[in-house]
């Protein structure tokens, strides 16, 4: 007969701290040091619990990966308000949106994070791409090979933010919006319009 440890299974009486303690210890290691060097254990202790109550809480690493993100802004609802007013302008309108965003710590810090881990997430990336991005801008997008067109705006707009945020190349990285306006939102309307 096993002998009672007298510990319960399961979360402790305090669960929604320990269960926030675990977030926001996971968003400071997956911040620090990406998805793939982020690990379970670290995060327990960082949150001062025991590992298994990560796991009780989250599952995988990549569930709590997801659930840490919570972002405050969701990058697709972005695009569907830019598309509810139209293609006409839209270059300049999703660079100031993506500045704005960005630039603002509260809704930048999670998205960077977010950037950080793609590399080590790429499949989770790529269909967040494909289904919530792509899909939307190809959809809005008149003439041929929208698709394709799409895709080029998100290389432009993924390719800015990769730049400007992550790897704070200057002199983008302190640019001011108008001059982000001027310099990236020509290109990304030229893939709107299908202009060669």
């Amino acid at each position: 007969m096993k002998k009672d440890s007298g510990k319960a299974r399961g979360p402790r009486q305090d669960g929604v701290e320990s269960r926030e303690a675990i977030l926001t210890a996971a968003r400071e290691q997956f911040a620090a040091n990406g998805f793939d060097k982020a690990t379970m254990r670290a995060i327990a202790t960082t949150a001062n619990v025991d590992v298994a109550l990560v796991s009780y809480y989250f599952g995988s690493k990549t569930e709590l990966f997801m659930e840490s993100l919570r972002l405050p802004l969701n990058p697709s609802d972005i695009v569907d308000g830019l598309l509810a007013a139209g293609t006409e302008d839209l270059g300049r309108r999703l660079v100031t949106a993506l500045t704005a965003a960005w630039d603002n710590p509260a809704t930048g810090e999670p998205l960077l994070t977010m950037l950080r881990s793609s590399p080590s997430q790429a499949e989770l990336t790529r269909d967040f791409i494909e289904r919530q991005l792509l899909s939307k801008l190809s959809n809005a997008l008149t003439g041929e090979n929208a698709e394709l067109r799409a895709a080029g705006i998100l290389t432009q707009v993924l390719g800015f933010v990769y730049f400007r945020y992550l790897l704070r190349v200057e002199p983008l990285a302190s640019a001011s919006t108008d001059e982000l306006v001027a310099l990236v939102a020509p290109s990304i309307q030229r893939y709107v319009d299908a202009v060669a």
